[in-house]
Order: C-alpha cells, then structure tokens, then sequence
C-alpha cells in the first residue's frame, strides 16, 4: 500500500543516534532540510508542537507581569557596539546586512544574534521613575547565529525560534528574584510539560552571557550520555544599564542605574524532548505538547461497519468535550496495523481501539504508546479515564527519563579519571574546581567535553577538596560533560 514501506525507523537510536534522531525528525513530520546549508523548514505538526511548549511558557510569563512586544530583526552596528563584551562574544557569529537593494547601507546592520542591543536603548526611553520599574518585556522571535557546524534539526541551526525576555529593576534584589522565578519557570516546563527531569546550576564565568554577571541553566541530559543546556537566564547586574543608560530617579529623585535581566529559551527544548523520549518506532511526544492526545483506531468486518463507526465517533465526540485533543481515524483503505504504526511513528500518546466486543460491551481499549501497556475501560466517564491515562503517560516518559539522569551522574577526582569517564559512559562527571579556566582545556581538548555548570548556591562546599586538574585548593564543584 502506497507509503507503507517508507512508515518505519531504519535506524537504531542505541548504535546510532545521530541519524536515528533525523530519520524520526523527517518521518515524523517534524522539519525538513532547507536548500541553504543551516537552516531548517519546520512543517505543521513540528510547530504545533513548538506552539504548545510556547503557550505554556507565554501564560506563566503574563501571569508574572511579562508583557509582549517585538523589536527589529536588524540591529545597527553602533549599537551592538555600545556593548563591547556582545560584540566580542558574538563577533563570529554575526550576520551582516550591507546593502538594501542596489544601495549600500551608510551604517551595517546585524540580523539579532540576541536583542540587548536593540531593546536596552528603548527600556531607556521609557524609563524615567521608580515607579516604571520593574519592566519586564518578552518576544517570540528568531535570531540567526552564523555557526559553521552541521544541521541538526532543532538542536543546531543557524536561524532558530527562541523567546528572550528583557527587564529592568531597580535594585540587585529584585533582578535575581526575577533571573530564578524564569529559570524555576523554565524548569516547570521541562519537567511538568514535557517529563524531562533537569539539574540547575550556574555557567562557569568564562561561560556565562557575554556582559552578564551570572548566568543560571537548567541542563538536560540525553540518552546518548550528552547533556542539553535547555534554558538559560542572565543576572546582567548594571553593565548593560550604564551602556545604554537605563536610569531612574528614586524617591528622592536622585539618579540610579538600572538592574537588568535578560533570559531565553529556544526550540532546543524540542530537540531535547525527541531526543529524550523518542524511540526505534519513531516519535513519543508527551500528552502536553502533543498536538493529538488521543487518536481513536476502529476495527470492523462489514457486517460491523456500521455500528462500530457510530460508536468510535460518539467516542470522539465525548472526548472533545472533554477537553481532549482526538482524531478519528475512520479511512478505510489502510487496515488497523498501519495506522497503528503510523500513530506510532508520529507520537500519538494513547490509542483507543474500537471494535465490536468494546460496542457490545460498551467498553474502550486503551493503548500507551511509550510501553504499548493496554487496558480496557468502560465507556462510562470516559473523558475522566483518559485524562487519568494520560497522566499515567506523563509520568512513565518522566520516570525513564529520570531513571537516566541518576545514573549517569558520577564523581572523579583526577584528569585520568574524567577523561576515562565520560570517555566510556558518557553523562555528568563532578569534580573538586579551582576555578581557572585552563583546567578545562586539558579535558575539551581531549575529548570535546567542557564545564556545562557549577552548582547555583555559591556557597556550596565543593565535592573535593583539591581540583581534579591541577590539585590546587578547590573553590566548588564542576560538572564535566559533552553536550550538544
């Protein structure tokens, strides 16, 4: 039958991820790969996906005074230059506009690699008082980052869709409150929308958000041993409020500088939840994100056709009221085993079966697409059933997930030690840090692992009292790992 053979994953997700994760983004109608080298197509049910993730982080966002906005996609060269540590951080990865038409620009213009730049001048203008403060902006856009590295849909791409907020308070205080309540938001999304289980930490300061003073991630970490940096959100401290001059008169009407925050997450997060719950049989998407929750599958002889459908549609029909995303899947030229490999494939969370003794019965067959685990309900209170079930969903693909990450977290006291680690197992290796950046260059070097963070608490005694690289006094605890 037409597009039968093309429907399985070829390639095995254990031996060989990499092409395992692309296989399922393409035969799962996520994206496709664009004629320029770098960039991706994202096709209707890949946004869908990135839609939900994004409603969930824009209503927390409002509910916590966040308002939306949208500021060019093109910055002028003077004023990424406002900013010297942006520009240094980004140089190399700008994309330049020079000409517009047969014109040439009087002044370049970047496509963003990231907005500060764009927006620190307008929270300027509309900064007078105390009492503008706290302003707190966010927008969905994309920013382009002209990496020379291969394509891999979602993860790394050098246009990509991201949310940044942006936010001026008036004391250090309040702009830590608000850099934590977007990394604890951004946690609540891996791990209660999309059951993927993340550790929070800090970037080492040679890794932090070029001109911030600290910058907080939440680390995901895959089942191939690599980790994700899933969000990140910056305590900028004043460095970007002297540069664009983002004051306000206080009480006294005396002059202060401006605290400010900025904090984003991308559609990595999507990269991370494929690559996290996805199988050898294609997608598995978490019943949040999910753009079908529930797809109804029934099952008849000719004689039953009739009654079997009637009563998979009233099902359906029940289910929407209820609040649930279902599709019927009533085509009669595919038999029940190619759809049910289909929705496999795509990431249906849960299967309904219908056939003639569920009618008879006046029952349901339920089927969990992570584990194929069925059970057969009654048809009574059905929309409470599903939902019951789709939590249960949830809470195997969170599980799994976590079940990897405890695991895979293991400690090393020497160079040898963390090479020979990561080298054979992959995941996080801890170690006591001095805090010199050479210390990780022995290791990068070696086997292209890094520092991804060090642990949020400052004060946190280190897990060793010497650093695993040169065996100077060690000042906190380094997480190793390779990471995409």
């Amino acid at each position: 039958m037409s597009g039968e053979q093309d429907l399985g994953i070829t390639e095995s997700k254990e031996h060989s991820p990499g092409e395992w994760y692309a296989e399922v983004v393409q035969k799962a109608g996520l994206a496709d790969y664009a004629p320029m080298g770098g960039f991706i197509v994202t096709k209707p049910r890949g946004y869908a996906v990135w839609e939900r993730i994004q409603n969930h982080l824009d209503g927390w966002f409002k509910d916590t005074g966040v308002q939306n906005s949208y500021f060019p996609m093109f910055i002028p060269e003077s004023f990424l230059e406002r900013e010297k540590d942006i520009v240094e951080g980004f140089d190399p990865e700008v994309a330049w506009v020079t000409h517009g038409g047969h014109e040439e620009l009087e002044e370049r213009l970047a496509v963003r690699p990231t907005s500060e730049s764009i927006i620190a001048p307008f929270m300027a203008d509309w900064t007078r008082s105390h009492r503008d403060l706290p302003l707190r902006l966010n927008q969905w856009c994309s920013v382009v980052r002209w990496e020379a590295t291969e394509t891999k849909p979602f993860f790394r791409t050098k246009e990509f869709l991201w949310q940044e907020g942006h936010t001026a308070h008036t004391d250090q205080e309040g702009a830590w409150d608000e850099t934590m309540t977007r990394l604890e938001q951004y946690k609540r999304l891996y791990e209660e929308v999309m059951a993927v289980p993340v550790m929070e930490g800090r970037k080492p300061p040679h890794d932090k958000f070029p001109g911030a003073h600290t910058t907080t991630t939440v680390e995901a970490l895959m089942p191939d041993g690599k980790t994700v940096q899933g969000g990140t959100s910056h305590y900028l401290g004043t460095s970007f409020a002297e540069a664009f001059d983002i004051t306000y008169a206080d009480e006294n009407e005396e002059d202060n500088v401006a605290h400010t925050t900025s904090w984003g997450l991308s559609w990595r997060a999507m990269g991370a939840l494929i690559m996290t719950h996805s199988d050898d049989q294609g997608l598995v998407l978490p019943p949040a994100v999910a753009p079908t929750q529930v797809v109804i599958v029934p099952i008849w002889q000719e004689d039953t056709k009739d009654e079997v459908q009637e009563y998979a549609a009233d099902l359906a029909v029940d289910l929407e009221d209820a609040g649930v995303r279902v599709e019927l899947d009533d085509r009669d030229h595919y038999n029940p085993g190619f759809k049910y490999n289909e929705h496999e494939l795509n990431g249906v969370p849960l299967r309904i079966e219908v056939g003639p003794h569920e009618v008879e019965d006046d029952e349901a067959t339920l089927v969990h697409r992570p584990d194929g685990e069925s059970e057969t309900v009654g048809r009574e209170d059905i929309g409470d059933t599903v939902s019951d079930h789709l939590d249960t969903v949830h809470a195997k693909l969170y599980a799994s997930a976590e079940e990897t990450l405890e695991g895979e977290i293991r400690e090393a006291d020497s160079r040898e030690e963390i090479l020979g680690t990561i080298g054979q197992h992959g995941g996080y290796v801890k170690c006591g840090w001095c805090g010199d950046e050479d210390c990780e260059d022995p290791i990068k070097d070696a086997i292209a692992a890094e520092i991804v963070m060090v642990p949020l608490d400052r004060d946190e005694e280190p897990v060793h009292d010497e650093c695993a690289i040169c065996g100077d006094d060690a000042e906190e605890t380094a997480y190793f790992a390779k990471s995409y």
